[in-house]
């Protein structure tokens, strides 16, 4: 998107609050936020573009409060002042007259404070002209063209609010991210994921590589493993699922007040995790905005789990006003959106060495909770698994279900360490719209992790 363009759509965005600032009623106050972006999808299948496109799209969520009532309305933002003004003026008129037939909300909280932010993240990305070349290229060898499978996005996506306090907030990042799959003619498949900023060639020729390397050794024969407990690796990927699960009711306060959090019995210091592992939501990267639905900022930096004890949960404003907790800018879901684990002593040529007999888990998938007040998880194995045997990669192997504890994986007797390096794993989601964020994790060694099928 071009720096005018931007302009142009940031005082399109700032003259809407400022006209809402002057309609509103004295006992009135509004939020509106607004989700755009510019982005280029490119479809592969079996080596080739299947489909390409541009999408520029945006939406407006204007919500309006009054008497202890709310409600909103979510229509589409143009960037032209007439159109939009028309439209959010409407929406106005419409909520004012729903506002009364609707119940009173106990713990409705109104929009406060001062706060004001401009971040503009512009990155290095892919040109049209060379985007193709620049993925296909390394798949494709002499020899053959692999099966390569994958969806690539990116552009530049902004994220704006306004409120009746007069708050303003404008976000803007440009990324990329290749979500990709390399098959054998068995259906077997290595998954792969590419993100960031700025688009490094040689980075991403190097797991393309690597990941040919293990579609030669997942053309052998599949391992029957019986189901028990296995010493096993898990790659930043699957680490990065395993933690996913901690926003949904997990490091929530509002689960915890509420005895429906995986972490109750942590945050009741009855149990802890083992001190190799330190939580933190980490903003720095600035691939996802700090400012919440009420124009609250985050701290750059919030620890959540420091050395396996829980000192912070995320807490939004209407969970602080129910409970009486003192809020730390949490998003109305009270889920993580830039977390980061910590990094160990385990380095990348001492994972099969230290492993020696056990699984090395690449990906996951299908997880849930099992049993939620234990911490439970249950799910699957995917993609390139592979067994170990004295420090060596003996075969894949066919896919496991496992149902084990976080107290138990992440335990000080279990969790033996995590990796000296760490890997972004991106959001991947399109739906509506491009997700921002992802996760930064390193990859992990445990002891006597269970599979039950």
């Amino acid at each position: 998107m071009k720096l005018q363009d931007l302009s142009t759509l940031q005082q399109t965005f700032d003259h809407l609050i400022e006209n809402l600032l002057a309609k509103k009623s004295i006992n009135e106050h509004f939020t509106i936020k607004l989700n755009s972006e510019n982005s280029q999808f490119t479809r592969f299948n079996n080596g080739k573009v299947r489909q390409t496109g541009t999408v520029n799209d945006g939406w407006i969520s204007l919500t309006l409060m009054s008497e202890q009532r709310t409600s909103f309305r979510k229509f589409p933002f143009t960037g032209n002042w007439d159109i939009d003004w028309e439209i959010t003026s409407n929406a106005l008129l419409e909520l004012r007259e729903e506002l009364p037939l609707l119940p009173i909300d106990p713990y409705l909280v109104l929009p406060s404070g001062n706060n004001h932010s401009r971040e503009v993240h512009h990155g290095k990305l892919l040109t049209d002209e060379m985007l193709v070349s620049s993925i296909l290229e390394p798949v494709n060898d002499v020899n053959h063209t692999l099966d390569f499978t994958g969806m690539y996005a990116a552009g530049t996506v902004i994220r704006g609010y306004g409120d009746s306090c007069g708050q303003k907030h404008w976000f803007v990042t440009d990324t990329f991210n290749l979500d990709y799959s390399l098959f054998i003619e068995t259906s077997k498949a290595v998954k792969g994921n590419f993100a960031g900023s700025e688009w490094n060639q040689s980075a991403y020729v190097a797991k393309i590589n690597d990941g040919k390397k293990q579609l030669a050794m997942l053309s052998q024969p599949a391992k029957h493993i019986p189901k028990g407990q296995y010493k096993t690796y898990f790659a930043p990927a699957a680490v990065a699922d395993l933690l996913g699960m901690l926003s949904w009711c997990g490091i929530s306060e509002a689960d915890i007040q509420q005895g429906n959090s995986a972490l109750g019995v942590l945050s009741r210091q009855e149990k802890q995790l083992s001190p190799k592992f330190t939580l933190k939501e980490n903003f720095s990267q600035g691939l996802v905005p700090r400012f919440n639905e009420l124009g609250e900022i985050s701290d750059i930096e919030l620890t959540l789990i420091d050395k396996g004890i829980l000192i912070n949960s995320l807490v939004n404003s209407r969970t602080a006003k129910e409970y009486h907790k003192v809020a730390n800018g949490a998003n109305s879901a009270e889920s993580l959106r830039s977390p980061e684990i910590l990094p160990g002593n385990l380095t990348l040529a001492e994972i099969l060495s230290s492993l020696d007999t056990g699984l090395y888990v690449a990906n996951l998938h299908y997880l849930n909770w099992s049993d939620r007040s234990s911490g439970r998880i249950t799910g699957m194995t995917r993609y390139a698994c592979f067994w170990v045997e004295n420090g060596q990669i003996i075969a894949p192997i066919e896919n496991l279900r496992f149902d084990e504890s976080l107290y138990q994986f992440w335990s000080p007797e279990n969790l033996i360490d995590f990796t000296t390096f760490q890997e972004f794993i991106p959001e991947v989601g399109t739906y509506s719209s491009r997700q921002l964020g992802g996760v930064l994790v390193p990859g992990m060694l445990v002891h006597n992790f269970t599979y039950t099928l």
